[in-house]
């Protein structure tokens, strides 16, 4: 279902995760959250990359915070149980769960994505506050307010339908819709939202102007606990004989995050070491996710620095505004590398832009197979001459 009110789905797939022998714990991230609950700055929007571990931790949240599953034998083991107020937030909220990803298979508007959503919130407050009974409420919020309960909002793919480029002419009404479900609410204890994309800021009157955003270009408070730091790598390589750290290293390294370092793809460290093999585990879920999406839009400007990263030659440029939801196609350079950024496709730290690692090279190196890349394609085939070339200044036809 597209919204559950104290199901029981987080609570199992921590468990999974929990049992995993290769679980890596990040329960320290709850007791900065902890910090934000009934606050001026409880909304919280996390966007990071694909399968770098950000539904994991919103599962975890909303095990921890749940109310209708008691968890302490899962936590109290863990990092978060050393703080002097984990058992103050344990299990005592209700959690509104949102998967934006979950589409209607009865129609395709967004009307009957909307529907889906408020139908499903609607349904489960009634059923959980029968003595609402059949009355009449204006709207969603009225109905929530009226139950005289705060909630936790745990809101998955919050971006969806930008990332998919669907219901275009209705993007701005999905932005209304939050706000007017979340913002000034005296219901809502947190807010909990990931995704790939951040959040477009037009203005400070933006729709979702009220949350905390933290990205891959803006991140100094939770960046450890999105990636595998290399402390945390290491101890997961010591449970194992096949593969040495520095062949995880070259495949899943290459991110930085700032206060912590380099950071490692999760989810490729821990393929790779129930596999007992390194390769790529990249997944393609879409347009968006590809190298060849981005490159296209103006290989004329990126040409060059293309043939420097491709030769493990990082490019210099300062990026500071962030590709985010609701923004059109990337137009110049900036853009491009901005939106390749966020999308985990290149690393970007200290003014260096760069291929992170192994794995993600053989996403340019496939992507640079394609004939619509023509002479860039023989650059990087003739990477060595081409590469000293455009060191010395020299232009590539010389």
């Amino acid at each position: 279902m597209a919204v559950c009110l104290n199901a029981n789905a987080a609570y199992k797939d921590f468990q999974m995760l929990r049992n995993d022998k290769y679980f890596v714990d990040k329960s320290g991230i709850i007791e900065k959250v902890n910090e934000r609950i009934r606050t001026k700055n409880r909304f919280l929007c996390i966007t990071k990359p694909r399968r770098f571990g950000k539904t994991s931790v919103l599962n975890m949240l909303g095990a921890y915070y749940g109310k209708a599953y008691p968890s302490d034998g899962i936590f109290h083991n863990l990092n978060i149980g050393k703080s002097e107020h984990y058992a103050e937030h344990l299990n005592q909220y209700n959690i509104i769960s949102m998967s934006m990803n979950c589409i209607p298979e009865g129609g395709n508007t967004y009307a009957d994505y909307m529907e889906l959503i408020k139908g499903n919130i609607k349904d489960d407050i009634r059923e959980a506050y029968p003595e609402l009974g059949k009355q009449e409420f204006r709207s969603l919020p009225d109905l929530l307010a009226a139950t005289g309960e705060e909630f936790i909002f745990v809101i998955d793919e919050w971006d969806y339908i930008f990332s998919h480029d669907l219901y275009r002419e209705n993007q701005g009404d999905y932005l209304e819709f939050l706000r007017h479900l979340l913002k000034d609410r005296p219901y809502v204890a947190l807010a909990y939202m990931t995704g790939v994309l951040p959040v477009k800021k037009y203005s400070t009157g933006s729709a979702l102007n009220m949350f905390d955003e933290y990205t891959m270009l803006n991140d100094s408070f939770f960046d450890e606990y999105f990636g595998f730091t290399e402390t945390e790598v290491m101890n997961l390589c010591s449970k194992q004989s096949k593969l040495t750290m520095d062949e995880i290293a070259e495949w899943y390294n290459g991110y930085f995050a700032e206060n912590v370092g380099r950071i490692y793809n999760p989810r490729s460290v821990v393929l790779a070491l129930l596999n007992g093999k390194c390769r790529s585990y990249w997944t393609r879920t879409g347009k968006m996710d590809e190298v060849l999406f981005f490159l296209k839009y103006n290989i004329g400007e990126v040409r060059d620095d293309i043939v420097k990263m491709v030769n493990h030659t990082p490019v210099r440029i300062e990026i500071k505004k962030e590709y985010a939801a609701g923004q059109e196609s990337p137009a110049n350079r900036k853009e491009i590398y901005s939106a390749m950024i966020i999308y985990g496709l290149l690393s970007y730290y200290d003014g260096e832009l760069g291929i992170p690692n192994k794995e993600i090279m053989i996403e340019f190196e496939n992507a640079l197979e394609d004939s619509e890349f023509g002479y860039v394609a023989e650059l990087v085939r003739n990477s060595e001459e081409t590469l000293n070339a455009t060191l010395d200044g020299k232009e590539w036809w010389e």
